[in-house]
């Protein structure tokens, strides 16, 4: 390999490796998952880690979005124990989801695992964003990139941590 070759190799990776950082350190989030699974995009196919543990006792604000999907609204989800014990639907589609179905209302865990699994089912999007602390704040799945209506939009706001 001549050193011109060698240098530009160098200088590429570099490049790539300062990109990442930059990616990843910019405003605090990162595209991720948990447990040692991976974020990947085939549009994108950039791999980022970030573990999470999922705490056993949490409340947060679910914004449920985008395709045809029955659990589509707002939510305030109290978790214990690992399982929702209490969701209150914060508009119309939300009331009627925790009156009609409330199982439906997913942990943090649940869509982690909704996110994971969409990759293994090779995804067009299967992307998790997040905040400082490692919990989701942004979670879309696409199925296919050309169908109506199957992708999921899950924006996670006001998580807390709490005492079980």
């Amino acid at each position: 390999m001549t050193a011109v070759h060698s240098r530009v190799r160098f200088v590429s990776a570099a490049v790539l490796v300062g990109g990442l950082l930059c990616a990843t350190s910019a405003c605090g989030t990162s595209t991720s998952s948990t447990s040692g699974e991976a974020a990947e995009s085939k549009s994108e196919g950039v791999r980022r880690e970030l573990p999470w543990k999922e705490p056993d006792s949490y409340a947060y604000t679910l914004t449920s979005s985008e395709g045809e999907r029955s659990l589509i609204g707002a939510f305030r989800v109290t978790v214990r124990d690992g399982k929702v014990v209490k969701a209150v639907g914060l508009d119309d589609s939300g009331r009627r989801v925790v009156r009609q179905l409330p199982d439906e209302v997913p942990t943090l865990g649940e869509l982690l695992a909704e996110t994971a699994q969409a990759r293994r089912d090779k995804a067009d999007t299967a992307e998790a964003e997040y905040a400082a602390d490692g919990h989701p704040e942004r979670i879309l799945v696409d199925w296919d990139k050309n169908a109506i209506d199957d992708e999921a939009l899950y924006v996670i706001s006001a998580y807390q941590a709490t005492a079980g």
